[in-house]
């Protein structure tokens, strides 16, 4: 089965309301008068770090993607579960797990520990608390909406691919948390960039039942010489967001587009239309 294909079965089964259907990056649970957010990401040898890679980068790394889908609905964290797979140099791993909680001041809760023999998975649990509700989701994008994003796309890839400039920005990324606190009350959508963003665009845009419209001249990119595959590659981090023209933005970032009402394709990108999630961004299986 692919993704797409496990995903689908899975709404099949018997669902919280708070999970959103499975159309968002977090369940949301009210809980007496506090609404929590709950996030969970893996990360594989081999798929999202290379078997040679610094696993402090790697647990950093493990932390950030939790966090920022947190940032993505206005939460603060709370703290974090580990499912940690022993392998090699655990010792460093500690050191950049210890780093990331300290930083983004999120205390561990707990978790489990296994040794398994081929590669390594591991995984991170994220709970937050929602500082405004309702917390944005994916699907609130209305006709007339603006599209904005924090800041530019694909840096990961450059520093992925060795460029010294960016390599913080694919080792080290920082979630966009205290953006995501102050933005939550404009917003009318919101996610984090992780998989690219033509396809997080087309994955907001579908959810929200309409069409993103997205200048490519607008979009900020790390090397514009390189912008098909920036637009594409993932692991940014940014925010991508809606928010009426009459929103009075707290945090700088870049308008590159419109919501449209919903026509032939949920993305179109200039005179583009993309009906078609396939070869936008980042997909398993």
């Amino acid at each position: 089965m692919t993704e797409t294909d496990f995903i689908a079965a899975l709404r099949a089964l018997p669902l919280h309301p708070g999970g959103r259907g499975l159309m968002d990056d977090c369940a949301v649970l009210t809980v007496g008068s506090e609404t929590l957010v709950i996030t969970h990401d893996m990360m594989a040898e081999g798929t999202h770090f290379r078997p040679d890679a610094d696993m402090a980068d790697v647990a950093w790394k493990l932390v950030v993607t939790n966090l920022s889908d947190l940032a993505a609905k206005g939460a603060a964290p709370v703290g974090v579960l580990l499912g940690h797979t022993l392998g090699r140099d655990d010792a460093r791993f500690l050191e950049g797990l210890r780093a990331a909680l300290e930083t983004f001041d999120t205390p561990l809760l707990g978790g489990d520990t296994i040794g398994a023999a081929g590669a390594r998975t591991l995984g991170l649990t994220a709970i937050g608390r929602a500082t405004f509700t309702p917390v944005p989701a994916r699907s609130g994008a209305q006709v007339g909406d603006e599209v904005w994003i924090t800041g530019p796309v694909g840096r990961a890839m450059l520093g992925f691919a060795g460029d010294p400039e960016h390599l913080s920005a694919f080792n080290r990324p920082v979630p966009r948390l205290v953006e995501g606190l102050a933005l939550a009350p404009q917003v009318s959508a919101m996610m984090d960039v992780s998989d690219g963003l033509l396809l997080d665009a087309f994955r907001m845009a579908e959810a929200s039942g309409v069409t993103f419209a997205l200048d490519p001249a607008a979009i900020p990119v790390g090397d514009p010489a390189q912008f098909e595959k920036s637009i594409r590659w993932g692991d940014d981090y940014e925010l991508l967001f809606t928010a009426p023209p009459t929103a009075n933005l707290p945090v700088p970032a870049h308008r590159i587009g419109i919501v449209a009402l919903r026509g032939p394709a949920p993305l179109a990108l200039g005179e583009t239309v993309f009906s078609d999630p396939a070869h936008l961004g980042y997909r398993h299986g």
